[in-house]
């Protein structure tokens, strides 16, 4: 069973559309999907707003995506809120041909607030109504005639979802309370990285959720005693979305090389917060030095820790180490010792560096170019 939790921003259209797609290749899909009644409701009014806020800002402006999805783009959010009980779920959940693309910031906002809407809410037609009309009169004492939007459109396709939507809605803290106490696997999926997370990223310019454990957890009340072991997991090099800092960006040749092995369309830079398991090792292979950012200085003193500030960071010197690259293949190497020498030293280098074990390292796509440390 797979079930999106209460964390997710939730967008009934997206949701309708999608399940209609997976539906073309998979079986069974409508009955192995469930949504919390908590999710806050992504509107349209949402959407509307979230391009305008972003012209506001102008030069400011944080970088949204535009967009909502999660990496399967089976339903919107930003933080880890949806998982799977059952291996037999989902099996490809990348079929969707054109996901709607929904803004998440504004529904977070007004959640925040506590003037969102809660899926509760769309099956008591009169408080929808009440608390759709309140929110767009605010956004429209805002915005005035900037804001394109049919309120009276909104309403009447909800209407429609109404009665059909409900088969899919449970009590999120029953079931999940139900799952922990039946000792069913859980994998929980969420969305983006540490350094986008709203109170340990780099802050304004990170998402409007929190992308950390403690999303897992708040998302879909899970108990933490439930959690043994806790993995980090990144990439042999740093990828960013979006506008804001990224002191480690190359803009340059080697941006390209890896935007080219690595099939990477976002902001690049070297290596700058690595933890377990290291990701795509390969995409490194052809590189003749490696950078490592271990510092940041300020004035020629080295800063104890990554800055809160952001002008400081946009002041600072990046402190690098150089290694030598391997420009040999990984992608067969299935032990640590397959590994080119050097390509251990890297490895090493960065857990020493750290202070982290690194238990596993990727070396290409399949599922099997997976090398398991002890």
């Amino acid at each position: 069973m797979n079930f999106i939790g209460s964390g997710v921003v939730f967008h009934v259209p997206s949701f309708f559309s999608e399940l209609k797609e997976l539906a073309k290749n998979l079986t069974a899909v409508h009955d192995r999907i469930l949504v919390s009644d908590r999710v806050n409701i992504l509107l349209d009014l949402h959407i509307a707003v979230d391009g305008l806020e972003e012209e506001e800002l102008g030069d400011a402006a944080i970088g949204t995506t535009r967009r909502g999805m999660l990496t399967t783009g089976l339903y919107d959010g930003s933080s880890f809120s949806a998982f799977v009980t059952s291996s037999q779920a989902f099996p490809n959940l990348n079929g969707v041909e054109k996901p709607i693309q929904c803004c998440i910031d504004p529904c977070y906002q007004t959640s925040r607030a506590r003037t969102g809407i809660k899926m509760t809410d769309v099956f008591n037609p009169e408080v929808f109504e009440q608390k759709l009309r309140r929110l767009a009169d605010g956004f429209q004492k805002r915005f005035g005639e900037l804001l394109k939007y049919d309120i009276e459109d909104e309403l009447a396709r909800f209407d429609e979802y109404r009665q059909t939507l409900s088969k899919y809605v449970v009590d999120g803290v029953a079931f999940m309370r139900s799952a922990q106490e039946s000792n069913m696997k859980i994998v929980v999926e969420g969305a983006n990285a540490l350094m986008l997370d709203v109170d340990y990223g780099s802050y304004p310019f990170v998402t409007s959720s929190s992308t950390t454990l403690a999303g897992v957890i708040g998302g879909l009340a899970l108990n933490p005693k439930n959690i043994t072991e806790t993995v980090g997991v990144v990439k042999a090099y740093t990828t960013r979305v979006g506008a804001g800092a990224f002191k480690t960006e190359d803009t340059e040749e080697i941006s390209t090389k890896l935007q080219e092995i690595g099939r990477e369309w976002t902001y690049l830079g070297n290596v700058d917060w690595p933890q377990t398991p290291m990701w795509m090792l390969d995409v490194l292979d052809n590189f003749e030095t490696i950078k490592i950012a271990i510092a940041y200085k300020i004035d020629g003193e080295e800063l104890d820790s990554y800055p809160a500030d952001l002008d400081i960071l946009n002041r600072a010197e990046v402190v690098y180490h150089e290694m030598p690259g391997w420009q040999k293949p990984t992608t067969n190497a299935r032990t640590y010792y397959d590994l080119p020498r050097a390509a251990r030293e890297y490895v090493e280098y960065i857990e020493k560096f750290v202070g982290v074990k690194i238990k596993y390292i990727g070396t290409g796509p399949d599922r099997e170019a997976m090398i398991q440390r002890a």
